[in-house]
């Protein structure tokens, strides 16, 4: 999707104001087809050709109407997925920074299919518009007609793609008028990136995906661990947090047999603690390409228990989509499993 600043390119010898209407199309109040752009000139309309860097190659809905995903496809190939949700008092995207992901993690179907390129801001900015737009004719049930929340937890790590991440953001809360509040940029675990992030003029929410609580066990399921060590991370997430006024979140997978222990609950409390941090647990959403699965529902409420006893502030995040393939990745990977 064009940078706001250089929409004026597309009008040649057109009034500049034909811009700014340009601009508030796409960005401000989102329309999924140029034909609904009626302050434009019919000519002017048909030379936009289609508003996306992507194709929608596939939609899929919950049985419930509240989860939607759809998998897009760029021009050179590169899938794209994103996930949105509705609740009672808001409505969320789960947006992609990247085709692919280089991170390895063992339990995630993105990290299976390996690394394929960053995409540029334009390509992640289009997928919060393309949300906006699909919820002016698609509210969900039960859920409020606009976009309230976006979270960076789709394909890839955010933080290894840093300057479009960043120049994403700055259009949502700069151009789009989104409150940087309602904007999550998780990661596993870049140390540089979150770094950066605390310097920035935005005061976006960080959420570290943890997934184990000692170097040995996270190690061997994140491989990044043994780049940038816990220790590490819960000091850059205690100096954002000084250095925002956020509170930073603690993501965790619970994997059946790996990080679902009463040993795993207690040190994750105990750093939940240490930084005054919100822990989200969510049972594993299992991907074809992977031998993880979620442990039993028992299982997961003591794990939850357990962390709420120690003192920290825990919830267990609802599993959406699962009759939808709306875990990162899964769309694309059953997709790719079907004969041409």
């Amino acid at each position: 999707m064009t940078a706001p600043e250089d929409l004026a390119t597309l009008f040649p010898g057109e009034p500049r104001f034909r811009a700014d209407q340009l601009r508030r199309w796409l960005y401000e109040t989102p329309v999924l087809d140029a034909s609904d752009m009626t302050n434009l000139p019919q000519n002017i309309r048909d030379r936009l050709g289609s508003l996306w860097p992507f194709a929608l190659e596939e939609q899929q809905v919950s049985g419930d109407g509240r989860t939607v995903k759809w998998l897009f496809r760029a021009p050179d190939g590169a899938a794209i997925e994103a996930v949105l949700m509705g609740y009672r008092k808001r409505v969320t995207l789960c947006i992609s920074s990247q085709a692919g992901c280089a991170m390895g993690c063992t339990f995630c179907a993105t990290g299976q299919f390996g690394f394929e390129r960053h995409l540029d801001a334009g390509e992640i900015f289009a997928q919060v518009a393309y949300a906006g737009a699909y919820l002016n004719s698609h509210p969900l049930p039960g859920s409020p007609g606009r976009l309230g929340n976006v979270v960076f937890m789709g394909m890839g790590e955010p933080l290894a793609n840093y300057r479009n991440v960043r120049e994403a953001i700055r259009r949502m809360v700069e151009i789009m008028g989104m409150s940087a509040r309602s904007i999550t940029v998780s990661t596993v675990g870049v140390l540089p990136g979150m770094k950066k992030l605390a310097e920035e003029p935005w005061p976006v929410t960080l959420a570290l995906s943890l997934h184990a609580a000692d170097d040995d066990l996270r190690s061997s399921i994140v491989p990044l661990n043994s780049r940038y060590p816990i220790d590490d991370l819960i000091d850059a997430a205690a100096a954002f947090q000084r250095d925002k006024g956020r509170r930073v979140s603690i993501e965790w997978t619970l994997i059946e047999g790996v990080n679902d222990t009463p040993e795993q609950a207690t040190a994750l409390a105990a750093i939940a603690m240490e930084l005054g941090a919100h822990v989200n647990v969510i049972a594993l959403n299992p991907t074809p390409l992977s031998p993880m699965r979620p442990p039993k529902a028992r299982t997961v409420d003591a794990f939850v228990a357990r962390v709420d006893r120690a003192g920290a502030n825990v919830t267990l995040r609802d599993t959406r989509g699962r009759d939808i393939d709306a875990a990162c990745g899964q769309l694309r990977a059953r997709r790719d499993e079907r004969p041409d």
